[in-house]
């Protein structure tokens, strides 16, 4: 009896360090392709001539390939985009959730926008490579400077009409809960008279995978990039919630609440 018992922990423990080689055995020959074969073919089509191409439906070329490329790669990391509700067209400032590197990767496989992001990013191994190229606004954190740069680019754009995807907390957190959101990066949406459409992201079944996609006490990015490439299959949930006008909220702060109460009641369901 006791011998049987000695015999059936070691599997249990060998299992998911063996399981996790092979899954990183079999996903990196596809990320190699993806970055080596499938980026530069992204990258050329997101340069004139091709990127002004526009298809059926007058989607642009460019944000077409933006989706596809990041599809993929959320593919290459065993993860399957399930999305609920319809990103808005035209002018529009998406505010989401954040967990980790990939949200960015998520919220573009479904629509194309210009994040607000750290400039540290910037300097991240193929990420921070695409997503400059992905019109993404930097910031620089604590500086006042940087973020009346970014509000300035932020109101150009929604009133050019293109979108504008901001994560409100700030700073990625530890997949559990939604922090509190900084109601000054709304300004823009108030004076552009733009939509606020609240996105919820959730990872694995009903948010089960939150903190184990959400960086480690420590980690890095390199650390989580390549911690995730052996993680299991799971759900990606992109939900597109009811927009807030600003003309039906008084101010930023009311809009800023709106839309985390939304994404904090569509976490919980």
């Amino acid at each position: 009896m006791g011998y049987r018992g000695r015999l059936r922990t070691p599997p249990v423990l060998l299992a998911d360090p063996v399981v996790r080689v092979l899954r990183f055995a079999v996903r990196l020959p596809f990320l190699l392709w993806h970055l080596l074969v499938h980026l530069p073919l992204t990258l050329l089509l997101l340069t004139p001539p091709f990127a002004d191409i526009r298809l059926a439906g007058g989607d642009r070329l460019d944000h077409r390939m933006v989706r596809w490329w990041s599809g993929g790669l959320l593919r290459v990391f065993g993860m399957r985009v399930r999305r609920t509700g319809e990103p808005m067209p035209g002018a529009v400032l998406f505010v989401a959730n954040h967990v980790s590197w990939i949200d960015i990767v998520a919220l573009h496989s479904q629509r194309m926008m210009g994040f607000v992001a750290k400039r540290e990013i910037a300097g991240w191994p193929v990420v921070g490579w695409v997503v400059a190229r992905g019109e993404t606004i930097f910031h620089q954190r604590g500086s006042q400077e940087s973020l009346g740069g970014v509000l300035h680019e932020m109101l150009a754009r929604l009133r050019e009409g293109r979108a504008v995807g901001v994560f409100p907390e700030g700073r990625t957190r530890d997949g559990r809960a939604v922090g509190p959101f900084h109601a000054r990066i709304f300004l823009a949406a108030v004076e552009a008279g733009a939509p606020v459409q609240p996105v919820a992201l959730r990872y694995g079944e009903g948010g089960s995978a939150q903190p184990v996609v959400a960086f480690a006490p420590g980690e890095s990015f390199f650390g989580n990039f390549l911690r995730l490439l052996g993680e299991p299959a799971r759900p990606a949930e992109v939900a597109f919630l009811e927009p807030v006008v600003p003309g039906d909220a008084e101010g930023r702060r009311r809009i800023a609440e709106i839309a985390r109460e939304r994404i904090v009641a569509a976490m919980r369901t």
